[in-house]
């Protein structure tokens, strides 16, 4: 008899560790709260694969950091303190990883896995053609607003065989679209790639659905995990019991409430939001991916879309659409590249990303026999998903 393993959450973390283990050969129920698939986090991200900039927010300085942004307008960063534990032992973990030593090593750990998730990604394309989501590799430049930002990214490149430092005149031979831009300079990493998060889940949920190996279950959220003899035996699903052989539990920011006795989840939501814009004929989007290194704003073309995506909010569990923020967004990227795209008809978008307070996502088996786990990703979740996925399989074998 095939092995089944179920599947909690229908984002991208949730759709390809489906699809990972399908191709390893095993059946698979997935769960998924919403109507939809991959409708939340994974809806309208800020579309970079950016396998080679992942180190982790905690680092040496960024607590003092975060007070002067706190106090801009404009702050890429907001805190709201809630009566709310979960939030405090978030926050007490996350100043504690806030060391340089820490952070070496968690972002050498986020490296090998987010190479992992480029080249599994790469095999997928390629040997199981998983058709059109807006997938180019059209490089990352991390631009600079002030010399002294540029100096700080010189000295810091991540590969300096491949990584291209230009000046201003380079930058704008690089990307007319900068001309006009305030950059003084940056740092081009020519293999880094953008996709559409939201239209590849699509592709994996149609060869899923093809496959005969999945069966979807939609519209309502698992509230309760029952155990026996230190295994889960099966889950409540609304009025539904469902029967579980094997479980990995890819739920996001919610997968603590379904945290079992002795299992505690260090996962807590970061909000970020993104504008969707088009682009037309008469504007001048950038082709390169674009980092806006000072404002922590990011640009990405999707085929005949400007995807703006930006800010971190630390606000609890509130998933609505700050509109103040999202006015704030959209002004900046008014001012840094006028004409890339019609951001007056932009589609705007919220999104709750999973993280955990050292910035590495939690892969792999728990105390519970056959419980298994696939969370934390943050902001690098389309960037690690394939990897993350492919790592959790091979375990499982």
């Amino acid at each position: 008899m095939k092995q089944n393993v179920t599947v909690i959450g229908g984002g991208v973390i949730g759709l390809t560790t489906a699809y990972a283990l399908v191709r390893e050969g095993l059946s698979v129920d997935l769960i998924e709260a919403r109507d939809s698939l991959a409708s939340a986090t994974s809806f309208a991200n800020g579309g970079q694969l950016s396998y080679r900039y992942v180190a982790p927010l905690a680092d040496a300085g960024v607590p003092w950091q975060a007070l002067g942004w706190m106090l801009q307008g404009d702050s890429p960063l907001r805190l709201r303190l809630r009566l709310d534990p979960a939030q405090w032992r978030w926050l007490m973990a996350f100043v504690l990883a806030c060391r340089s030593s820490v952070n070496r090593r968690n972002s050498e750990q986020l490296l090998a896995l987010a190479l992992e998730s480029q080249v599994t990604l790469e095999r997928w394309r390629e040997d199981d053609g998983l058709g059109d989501f807006a997938w180019r590799r059209n490089g990352k430049l991390v631009a600079f607003r002030s010399e002294r930002a540029f100096a700080h990214g010189r000295e810091r490149l991540l590969d300096p065989l491949s990584q291209r430092v230009l000046d201003a005149t380079e930058l704008n031979a690089l990307e007319p679209a900068l001309a006009d831009a305030p950059f003084v300079g940056g740092v081009l990493t020519p293999d880094e790639e953008v996709a559409d998060c939201h239209r590849f889940c699509e592709r994996l949920a149609e060869r899923l659905r093809a496959s005969g190996q999945c069966r979807f279950l939609l519209g309502k959220a698992v509230t309760r995990l029952d155990t026996q003899q230190n295994q889960v035996v099966s889950l409540q699903r609304g009025d539904e019991r469902v029967d579980v052989q094997r479980l990995v539990l890819c739920a996001g920011h919610r997968s603590a409430a379904l945290a079992l006795p002795g299992l505690r989840l260090p996962v807590y939501p970061l909000k970020g939001y993104s504008l969707t814009a088009p682009i037309s004929m008469a504007h001048r989007a950038p082709e390169v991916s674009i980092t806006d290194y000072e404002r922590k704003i990011v640009y990405a073309r999707l085929d005949r879309q400007l995807r703006v995506a930006a800010m971190v909010d630390i606000v609890g569990f509130d998933e609505s659409v700050d509109a103040r923020r999202l006015a704030s967004m959209r002004r900046l990227a008014r001012e840094t590249l006028p004409d890339a795209a019609d951001y007056g008809q932009a589609v705007e978008w919220a999104g709750m990303r999973p993280a955990t307070p050292t910035g590495v996502p939690i892969i792999g088996s728990t105390a519970y026999r056959n419980l298994w786990l696939n969370l934390g990703h943050g902001a690098l979740g389309f960037t690690l998903a394939c990897g993350s996925a492919q790592r959790l399989a091979r375990m499982m074998g």
